[in-house]
């Protein structure tokens, strides 16, 4: 399905919103806002939501939460809705759990997966540390987020990178026996960022994998993922993955970072010490 994030001036919207405080010339648009209309409200929390009288329509780009410990990029979705009093947005996994959903009126986005989880409601798989396979989900306009590409735990010096797309998914865990070194694979990149995975079990150099990139479709920058640890002896954590609004967060020795603000998958683990969290879900709404 193409892109339905709509470039072209639509003449309802000028003819409702003539004033400077709702309308732009396209120099100003951002390329994820629909044109002609400027961002009015940023929101990083559940609860009610205040809209001028006059406004019916609001237009609204969506993220989800990121999941923990090699965690799956939080969902992305976009689209006009009626207007609503009251919104939720999704707290990053934590553990080995998935993050929750975001939702503004009749568009949803859903939660990143935790490890070893498939995605729901267009958010990406966590990575994988048996010998399993999981799979992302479409998003609210049909768009594939990635499937789950993550190492065989325990079988494994080097673990598979996550896939990037619209989220990326977890990188997968390194987790062979013996002196060689183990390293984790990195996030997979997208508008969002999957966690990067952990390593332990070696005598040898374990290094964590990075976070994956995300990207701000409001400003244009892309977003970072945290770097993975390298611990010569124990295990290393990986790095968190860049969120739609937040770098991720760096590893620390065996402990993983967190997801980065709007849905950044959080890393994991070394097999021990604190699973990364994932970055919590955040809200833009135009009107």
């Amino acid at each position: 399905m193409s892109n339905p994030i709509n470039k072209k001036q639509v003449g309802q919207v000028s003819n409702w919103f003539p004033s400077n405080d709702r309308f732009l010339n396209y120099s100003q648009s951002s390329m994820a806002s629909p044109y002609g209309l400027k961002l009015q409200q940023t929101i990083l929390s559940t609860g009610s939501v205040t809209i001028p009288a006059d406004i019916e329509w609001v237009y609204v780009i969506l993220v989800g939460a990121g999941g923990a410990n090699q965690g799956g990029a939080g969902g992305v979705a976009w689209g006009w809705t009626l207007k609503a009093p009251s919104c939720i947005v999704g707290a990053g996994g934590t553990g080995n759990g998935g993050g929750g959903y975001t939702r503004y009126g009749y568009v949803i986005a859903g939660g990143g997966a935790g490890v070893n989880s498939n995605g729901i409601l267009g958010s990406a798989a966590g990575g994988v540390t048996n010998n399993s396979s999981y799979s992302g989900s479409t998003n609210y306009w049909g768009i594939p987020a990635a499937g789950g590409n993550g190492g065989f735990g325990g079988t494994v010096s080097s673990g598979s990178n996550g896939v990037s797309s619209i989220s990326g998914s977890g990188g997968g865990f390194a987790g062979a026996s013996g002196s060689q070194t183990n390293t984790g694979g990195n996030g997979g990149n997208g508008l969002t960022g999957g966690g990067g995975g952990g390593a332990s079990n070696t005598s040898g150099t374990r290094i964590g994998g990075n976070g994956g990139n995300g990207f701000n479709v409001i400003t244009g920058a892309v977003t970072t993922g945290g770097i993975g640890a390298t611990v010569p002896n124990g295990g290393a954590g990986g790095g968190g993955g860049g969120g739609i609004a937040g770098n991720g967060f760096n590893a620390s020795g065996i402990n993983g970072g967190n997801g980065g603000l709007g849905g950044g998958g959080g890393g994991a683990n070394g097999g021990g010490g604190t699973t990364g969290s994932g970055g919590n879900g955040i809200i833009y709404l135009y009107y």
